[in-house]
C-alpha cells in the first residue's frame, strides 16, 4: 500500500508511526435498554478493528516496536486530528480512494481531516 510506503519514509530511522482506526461512534444507539448489547457489539467490532491493524503492521518494513495502534470511536476527521494533537504528532498521512461522485458531493474521510487539521496531511492514492 502506498500510505503505508509513504509513513515508513516519513518515519525513516527514528520516527514513530501510529495506525489509527476509527469505527462510528454508538452514541445514537445507546438506548438504556439495549445499552448491554450495543457495548458487547462494540468490543467486537475494537476487536476486528485491532486485528486488522495487527495484519497492517506485517505490511511495513520498520521494526514493529516504532508502530503504535490505537482504535477509537467517533468520526475519523475529530478522532483523526485529537489523537495527533495528543501525540504532537508531525504530520498525518491517510491514504484516500479515487473520489467517486458521492465523495464530491458528500466530502471523504481525507478531505474532511485536511479542513480541519492543525498540521500537515499527506494524502496518498
Amino acid at each position: 500500500d502506498k500510505a503505508i510506503r509513504h509513513a515508513e519514509f516519513l518515519a525513516q530511522d527514528d520516527g514513530v508511526i501510529h495506525l489509527l482506526h476509527v469505527l462510528p461512534g454508538s452514541a445514537s444507539l445507546s438506548l438504556h435498554r439495549f445499552a448491554a448489547d450495543v457495548r458487547r457489539f462494540e468490543e467486537h467490532l475494537q476487536h476486528e478493528a485491532e486485528e486488522r491493524l495487527q495484519t497492517m503492521v506485517s505490511h511495513f518494513t520498520i521494526d514493529p516496536s516504532r508502530i503504535k495502534q490505537h482504535v477509537r470511536f467517533g468520526s475519523v476527521r475529530d478522532e483523526v486530528n485529537e489523537l495527533a494533537e495528543e501525540l504532537g504528532a508531525d504530520v498525518v498521512v491517510i491514504g484516500s480512494r479515487n473520489p467517486s461522485i458521492s465523495t464530491h458531493l458528500l466530502g471523504s474521510n481525507a478531505s474532511s481531516v485536511i479542513r480541519h487539521a492543525n498540521l500537515p496531511v499527506l494524502v496518498v492514492r
